[in-house]
């Protein structure tokens, strides 16, 4: 039969210890609790808490014992009891001496800072808040712990980079961002930082060494100007994709541009007619022309202004009413349809795999566009023919930015978990905590394998 300090060891799950005692009793709040005694063994008493090296006794502090938070036994607090005392290691100088069941700075055992950082990834901070009985910072300092003893190193997540994406998203009100860039072989996020725009990218492509900037074959993002001079200024030789998918927004815009200014036209038409042909006293009789033509055009503008979904939508997917109403639009107003039809045979031309035959109907959608008399595709003109070879880059390369878009679905989902971040540098530790392959080991369970 195991002793009852041999027990206490193997509930904390701790190595390099020696338990030394118990103690049990209530709190005021008549909540239980468990005092475990514990010191490192001779062997591991002296030993440097980053370095782990043996080094020499400096001193005890006036208030030598602490206290370290471990995981509940059914319910009951444990609370693990120690002294501490400082040594002096040669690389980290003078330093609070290791206790091997807990981190270095940590009030709580590994075991419990662990299951922190699994439990937040998974649940709302409120709730593991709650369930853990710590508060909300104290979640976010546990997560911090849990990425660094899972990942201690995480500049190798810059090593044997080949193709990235790059894109800002938002995690505040008030055009608060912060730039992620993502590994698509992995589909793991390698870097991210507060802020956004040249001067944000610039701190990520200036950490990286001449060899692992080298590595870098495709970038991918969307039109951004300041992603193309910071590819063009650190990764000269690499291929600048635009995602297909801002691609197709951008004639999306344009395409809603057209449309606002068509309902503008038609609905100061109607008002007009409105005008002309004011409404008399009375019922209108059944064969009156004047309100018919007036009651035809107000129909007219609305069926533009509720045609924004009908437009946008792929002919392939369109419902009846919706193939009514393009129809609708195909007679009535031609520069609409024709604006749609840009949009379609620019989402088409994406499509297609042959780099000669896309450049190809590239070039003559560009020529529709610049001879279309439509101003809004004027202008997308412009703005394609100045992304003419990352567009081709592109569907040369195969790449698109999908993978970045659902990591950035993903931080949105961890700041609503989380109810919003006030402290970013636990936002970010979230995000490499979760946008990525990391597995964090829970206590007394056989690893997964990946």
């Amino acid at each position: 039969m195991a002793s009852t300090n041999t027990l206490c060891k193997k509930l904390l799950n701790v190595n390099k210890a020696v338990v030394t005692g118990q103690d049990f009793y209530t709190d005021a709040d008549g909540v239980n609790h468990i005092k475990i005694y514990a010191r490192p063994n001779a062997w591991h008493e002296d030993d440097c808490p980053f370095c782990h090296k043996h080094c020499d006794y400096y001193d005890q502090p006036v208030k030598g014992t602490r206290s370290w938070r471990a995981l509940d036994w059914g319910g009951t607090i444990v609370e693990v009891v120690g002294h501490t005392h400082r040594i002096n290691c040669p690389e980290h100088g003078v330093v609070t001496a290791d206790v091997p069941w807990a981190y270095p700075g940590s009030g709580f055992t590994k075991d419990f800072d662990l299951t922190v950082g699994w439990l937040a990834t998974y649940l709302p901070r409120s709730t593991v808040s709650e369930y853990m009985r710590i508060d909300r910072e104290t979640v976010g300092r546990c997560v911090h712990r849990t990425l660094n003893d899972i990942e201690p190193e995480r500049s190798r997540r810059l090593d044997n980079l080949v193709n990235i994406g790059i894109d800002e998203t938002s995690y505040k009100k008030g055009h608060k961002y912060i730039t992620v860039i993502v590994n698509h072989d992995t589909n793991a996020v390698v870097w991210a930082a507060q802020g956004h725009g040249k001067g944000v990218l610039t701190q990520f492509y200036r950490q990286l060494t001449p060899e692992q900037l080298s590595s870098i074959k495709v970038v991918t993002g969307d039109g951004a100007k300041w992603i193309t001079e910071c590819v063009n200024e650190f990764t000269p030789d690499c291929g600048r994709c635009v995602d297909p998918f801002h691609v197709v927004e951008w004639a999306m815009e344009a395409l809603d541009e057209v449309r606002r200014e068509v309902w503008r036209e038609a609905y100061s038409e109607a008002a007009q007619l409105a005008r002309e042909h004011p409404r008399g006293k009375g019922r209108p009789k059944a064969d009156d022309a004047e309100t018919a033509m007036v009651k035809a055009a107000k129909a007219k503008a609305e069926e533009i202004k509720n045609s924004a979904y009908a437009l946008g939508k792929a002919p392939g997917h369109l419902t009846e009413n919706q193939r009514a109403k393009v129809a609708m639009i195909a007679e009535n107003n031609n520069r609409l349809y024709r604006a749609c039809r840009m949009k379609e045979m620019l989402r088409l031309l994406l499509k297609i795999r042959n780099v000669d035959e896309a450049a190809a109907e590239l070039k003559r959608w560009l020529w529709r566009a610049s001879h279309s008399r439509i101003k809004a595709f004027k202008e997308l003109y412009l703005k394609t023919k100045r992304h003419r070879e990352h567009i081709l880059n592109a569907i040369r390369f195969g790449m698109s930015n999908a993978r970045i878009e659902a990591t950035n679905n993903k931080i949105k989902l961890l700041v609503r978990k989380a109810y919003g971040f006030r402290n970013i540098q636990n936002m970010l530790d979230m995000v490499y905590l979760v946008c990525s392959d990391l597995r964090i080991p829970l206590p007394n369970r056989k690893p997964k394998s990946t």
